[in-house]
């Protein structure tokens, strides 16, 4: 693909009343630039979990999908999520098309790991589906949803994927341009405390290896240097600012570069 693809990562922590990331990305489309955009949906998820009474549990900051859970999970971030957001996009203007990396067999993967249920790591991305797509104006809005490949071929098992490290496998296979994280945080952080506007591969894996990088931050960290050793530049911006997004494209943000220009 060309350069003038953005993959947005956004999550239910920094997609509000108050957050102008889908007026961002209305704009951009406007001005000709291509997203695609990767959602998660933690916070509601435990929300339905809970309607239903059905316990969750977490391992290593990943939940432990059992069958009873991923159908709430698959309903809660294909369906609801998903919808609400393409319904927002419309709403200011924008054409997006709602779907999970499931649709055409997009997202490849195989399970984590068995103690964690139906849950998924990404083995392969066929982009041919999101370049068609993105080729008429049209922005992708993907739940992270994969499917279980065995082999060469596909089952029919659908899989919880972590929505971090799906935004940077799908940036990678795009050969994106940027692959920017909307956080609730203005970036990545020093051992001092202080945000940092620039981190190498180097200094990333020495943060997290110290313990420094943690938590939720360690998956958006992963992802962003797989993006970057594709060609991509890895981006972690507060997506509560507005305008965070099209700063972004602007090269006028304020937030932390992953990688080496």
């Amino acid at each position: 693909m060309t350069d003038d693809v953005l993959v947005a990562k956004i999550g239910g922590s920094t997609l509000g009343s108050h957050d102008t990331t889908l007026t961002d990305l209305a704009e951009l489309q406007h001005r000709g630039v291509r997203s695609v955009v990767v959602h998660g949906g933690g916070s509601l998820i435990n929300e339905w979990l809970t309607r239903h009474n059905i316990h969750t549990r977490f391992e290593n900051g990943l939940r432990v999908t059992d069958e009873e859970s991923l159908n709430v999970v698959v309903a809660v971030l294909a369906g609801l999520i998903n919808k609400r957001i393409v319904a927002s996009l419309t709403k200011l203007g924008a054409r997006a098309v709602g779907m999970s990396g499931v649709d055409a067999g997009m997202i490849r993967a195989k399970l984590r790991d068995e103690k964690l249920g139906f849950v998924g790591d990404v083995t392969e991305v066929d982009s041919r589906v999101l370049e068609g797509i993105t080729m008429t104006g049209v922005i992708p809005v993907i739940a992270p949803i994969g499917l279980l490949w065995e082999g060469d071929r596909a089952t029919d098992q659908l899989l919880n994927i972590n929505a971090d490290s799906m935004a940077g496998a799908i940036a990678a296979a795009l050969k994106a341009r940027w692959l920017v994280f909307l956080t609730d945080v203005p970036g990545i952080r020093g051992e001092g405390g202080d945000s940092l506007s620039r981190v190498s591969s180097e200094e990333a894996k020495s943060l997290i290896d110290s313990g420094v990088i943690q938590g939720g931050m360690i998956p958006k960290v992963e992802a962003c240097l797989s993006a970057v050793r594709a060609g991509c530049r890895g981006v972690i911006v507060d997506g509560r600012s507005e305008g965070a997004l099209a700063s972004v494209v602007r090269g006028e943000f304020a937030g932390t570069v992953l990688g080496e220009e």
